[in-house]
């Protein structure tokens, strides 16, 4: 059995990962701010990390924030790691962040970084886009009358549940760096899954596309988010929908 501490492991990705290693029999425990026994801000460190990963052979690196911090987390994290001679660490990133310069990317690339130049045994996935953040921002764009989207940007959402599947097959394997990226089955238009989701939700808007500014802009236009060529996913975004039942 692999003492597995899953940081994050309250959040849409992290606690998926807790249950799918905890049914194959490993003990794991659950880092987040506030959940005890393991109650730890990363960004803080202190002694609760200290004790959370005493004894770890694994950790999944799940938590992460766009409010910032993410990179003093790492730090903290892999310190502490190195300290308790842990064995492998695992992060979950996101496809694009070495090519669209997004502050949160950015964020997650340094972080990329620090965890390749750990001294420790290390693995990186790299995801497209959740379909709960897609239906997020599509719920919000749906709350004018009419939906203005950004021109020319598609987007591959992928099943949060296949990401945990990835993520929990990783961690049980060795030390394998950079994995290939994990997309979900599809590049769709913005316009194409905003009509997605007024159908689920049983909604009329007019949906225009607008054209933006700024280097960010054009790295989402040229599809620098996007993993066609490793769209393995099966969920689609209807199918999210429907287990939504229009909510």
């Amino acid at each position: 059995m692999t003492t597995i501490l899953v940081t994050g492991g309250t959040g849409t990705l992290g606690r998926l990962v807790t249950e799918r290693l905890r049914d194959a029999g490993h003990e794991v425990r659950v880092l987040s701010r506030h959940a005890e026994p393991y109650a730890v801000d990363l960004r803080e460190g202190g002694p609760g990390l200290v004790r959370a990963v005493d004894g770890v052979d694994v950790i999944v690196h799940c938590a992460s924030t766009p409010r910032g911090g993410d990179e003093r987390a790492a730090r903290h994290l892999i310190a502490a790691a190195r300290a308790a001679g842990v064995g492998h660490l695992v992060y979950i990133s996101i496809v694009g962040v070495d090519r669209v310069p997004l502050g949160y990317y950015r964020a997650k690339h340094a972080v990329e970084r620090l965890v390749a130049e750990s001294g420790l045994g290390w693995t990186v996935l790299r995801a497209t886009q959740f379909h709960e953040l897609l239906h997020t921002m599509l719920r919000g764009f749906a709350k004018s009358p009419v939906m203005l989207l950004p021109a020319g940007v598609g987007d591959q959402p992928v099943e949060v549940a296949e990401v945990a599947d990835r993520l929990a097959e990783l961690a049980l394997g060795s030390p394998a760096g950079r994995v290939a990226d994990l997309g979900g089955p599809e590049v769709r238009t913005f316009p194409d899954l905003a009509r997605a989701y007024l159908r689920a939700a049983g909604r009329r808007r007019l949906v225009l596309s607008v054209p933006l500014a700024g280097k960010t802009y054009r790295a989402f236009r040229e599809g620098g988010h996007l993993a066609p060529h490793q769209a393995v996913g099966k969920g689609t975004f209807e199918e999210y929908l429907g287990r939504r039942g229009g909510r």
